[in-house]
């Protein structure tokens, strides 16, 4: 990771660090040793930030939002764990109702019913980066696992759905939704926005959803019809319901036309976007 300085190229930045620890064991032991770059026993992370570097050890190896579901990335997917602090910031608690009417992948369904359950996000994972490390405790470590896996719940407390109107995202939120090991517990459906209705039956509860915005998908010109649609349908057929969009295009989201209560910031990546609050009737 190189930041404003005078070395510009990363590759060479982590070509130096590894030749010095490589060199460190040919002095101490005759031979340089055999790395698996995928899944090495002790991995490092540089950060080089103008003239100051700091070497660290890497205690993940794999970034922590990869929960491990989605196999397939899509165009434009939303981070796992972003999904998890959105859901966080909007207030929703395990006890409300959560529908997202534009689910693509399932991300918001699936970490909301990981977080309904009191499943750890990395619960299934096979690696974590102090694995390798001389000093790793085993037996504690799958105590602590075990501990998560009988603290984990049968049922939901609250329904959670999603819809989509392209039968290729609900295969997809169906098969990430198998595969995060939910799928007996969601609702997934293929629906249009405009057809979407509250289930029977439950108190107000959150819809979310982080539809297209001309970033990475399509032009901001063609989505316009989308989030119209979208706060007609919330503010005429979902009374009491608190809706949070999620986009970096104000102008867009300017388009749902109901009551803003806030707007909080948030970057998807490198694109500024803000989490929209709306209220209905």
């Amino acid at each position: 990771n190189v930041r404003d300085s005078a070395i510009t190229h990363s590759q060479y930045a982590a070509r130096r660090v590894k030749d010095a620890i490589c060199d460190q064991f040919r002095e101490r032991l005759g031979v340089r040793p055999s790395v698996n770059a995928e899944q090495p026993m002790v991995g490092f992370n540089l950060h080089i930030s103008k003239n100051h570097a700091i070497l660290s050890l890497d205690s993940s190896w794999n970034s922590l939002h990869k929960r491990g579901y989605r196999p397939i990335q899509t165009i434009a997917p939303l981070n796992e764990a972003l999904a998890a602090g959105l859901l966080l910031q909007s207030g929703w608690t395990p006890e409300m109702p959560l529908v997202d009417p534009m689910c693509g992948s399932a991300t918001f369904c699936i970490e909301g019913a990981w977080m309904a359950l009191n499943r750890a996000p990395g619960l299934t994972r096979k690696w974590f980066g102090f694995q390798g490390w001389p000093s790793f405790d085993r037996e504690l470590w799958n105590a602590i696992r075990d501990d998560a896996r009988a603290a984990v719940k049968k049922e939901l407390p609250a329904p959670i759905l999603g819809s989509d109107v392209h039968p290729g995202a609900i295969d997809l939120a169906s098969q990430n939704a198998r595969n995060a090991g939910v799928a007996h517990l969601l609702r997934l459906e293929r629906k249009d926005v405009g057809q979407a209705r509250p289930p029977e039956g439950v108190p107000p509860g959150v819809v979310i959803c982080n539809p297209p915005y001309g970033e990475r998908i399509g032009e901001e010109k063609e989505w316009i019809p989308l989030y119209g649609k979208l706060g007609n349908v919330i503010g005429e057929h979902w009374p009491g319901w608190r809706l949070f969009v999620f986009t970096s295009n104000d102008m867009l989201a300017r388009k749902v036309k109901l009551p803003v209560r806030q707007r909080v910031p948030f970057f998807n990546g490198k694109i500024e976007c803000q989490l929209w609050e709306y209220g209905t009737r």
